[in-house]
């Protein structure tokens, strides 16, 4: 149990510093995802039209890992919002490993005055290694732009 805990505090660093050095966008995802319910949240852009969406989310009963694809990534006609989809792998670390999927569909602002992005998303995820289970979630998404 403290080899799993130690690996798990190891890697939720290295993540950390790398969503902290390579990121366009830095922040906090607020919900309810794996008993935990905060997580560092970061933005990779991949190109014109898809990014990645990282978290790290801790504070409950142990360490998830998301890194999300979000192929489509658009405006809102008529509106300052963009929304975004995707799909990733979860990883959550904890007395029970699992590995599975996620998806997530959500919306998002980014302020002009002011380097904010602020988003809501919906996220469900099947885990399929250790044990077989399905669940979802809302989460708030609150995001420094660094470029």
């Amino acid at each position: 149990m403290k080899t799993i805990k130690l690996f798990a505090l190891v890697l939720g660093l290295a993540l950390l510093t790398t969503i902290e050095s390579q990121a366009q966008e830095v922040g906090l995802r607020f919900g309810n995802f794996y008993g935990n319910n905060v997580a560092i949240d970061g933005i990779f852009a991949t190109g014109d039209f898809s990014r990645i969406h990282a978290n790290v989310s801790f504070g409950g009963n142990g360490l998830g890992v998301d890194a999300l694809w979000n192929p489509i990534y658009e405006d809102i006609p008529d509106t300052d919002f963009k929304w975004y989809a995707g799909f990733g792998p979860s990883i959550y670390l904890s007395e029970n490993f699992r590995f599975g999927g996620a998806g997530e569909v959500g919306a998002e602002y980014a302020f002009s005055e002011v380097p904010i992005t602020v988003g809501l998303d919906f996220r469900p995820y099947l885990f399929l290694v250790e044990v077989t289970e399905f669940s979802a979630g809302f989460g708030l998404n609150v995001r420094w732009r660094l470029n």
